[in-house]
């Protein structure tokens, strides 16, 4: 996606770079791999997640309150399940691939990332889907939380 490719070249270097200089964490030290693992992760994951199913919905032709909707349905669901499996590829990405080559390790990995991403849109509201919302905030809301 155009998100990805502009806004990650710019990402992973700015990342690598904060960390090295400005926290100073040795290069490839695993305190280096974790932190870059846990921000990338609480940052450019949700962000990512969100810009996808956006541009997802408005690129078929949705309005912007079905776009909602199904971000509302989607995003916690996705979250949940990528928040187990980026990780394990973002640290053998900053432990072994030089910066310059980041993004198009990522890349690779985007690609199986999209079409298990398209493939949860389109089950719209599965039932498997139903027990993510327990976690909403509505419902938190609406216990009187």
């Amino acid at each position: 996606m155009a998100f990805v490719g502009p806004i990650g070249h710019f990402w992973y270097e700015g990342l690598d770079r904060f960390l090295q200089y400005k926290i100073q964490y040795p290069p490839k030290s695993m305190r280096f791999v974790a932190m870059k693992v846990a921000l990338d992760g609480i940052i450019f994951g949700p962000v990512d997640l969100l810009v996808f199913f956006a541009y997802m919905g408005f690129a078929s032709g949705k309005s912007l309150t079905q776009v909602n909707e199904e971000v509302k349905r989607d995003f916690l669901p996705a979250l949940i399940v990528e928040g187990g499996i980026w990780p394990m590829v973002q640290v053998v990405n900053f432990r072994f691939v030089p910066v310059k080559y980041q993004l198009l390790y990522v890349n690779l990995f985007c690609l199986l990332d999209s079409c298990f991403l398209s493939w949860l849109e389109q089950q719209q509201d599965a039932t498997w889907k139903q027990w993510f919302k327990t976690f909403s905030f509505d419902s938190y809301k609406r216990r009187g939380g």
